[in-house]
């Protein structure tokens, strides 16, 4: 897995990007080694908006699958870990669908390794 932890509009301190790579080491066990994810921390200057500590991830997964999540807190280190969740749910589902497509295609033959006659 590759990581890379960038900001928009802050400089992202060495505490919070050994956080955020600690955290994200999770996906590490649930992607390819040549998967590349790519977070953005940022800070919306709108003094309206509460949750104004926000991270946002790009995950690009084995084939054609790409991935996005964005989590706003008052908190960097909880967006981060929001984030993490929406992410590890996101690739566990698209795992779940292409086990379910498998499962489809193996019952779709017959016995003896063709597919029916109709």
């Amino acid at each position: 897995m590759q990581l890379h932890v960038k900001g928009k509009n802050l400089e992202v301190s060495d505490s919070i990007r050994s956080y955020a790579e600690r955290k994200l080491s999770k996906l590490d066990k649930q992607v390819h080694a040549l998967t590349r994810i790519e977070v953005e921390l940022a800070v919306e200057k709108n003094p309206s908006v509460a949750a104004n500590q926000v991270a946002e991830a790009t995950v690009w997964l084995k084939g054609r699958h790409t991935l996005r999540a964005r989590e706003a807190t008052r908190d960097m280190k909880a967006s981060i870990d929001e984030l993490t969740e929406k992410l590890l749910r996101q690739i566990r589902d698209e795992r779940d669908k292409k086990s379910a497509r498998r499962k489809i295609d193996k019952h779709a033959l017959d016995g003896d390794g063709t597919a029916p006659d109709f």
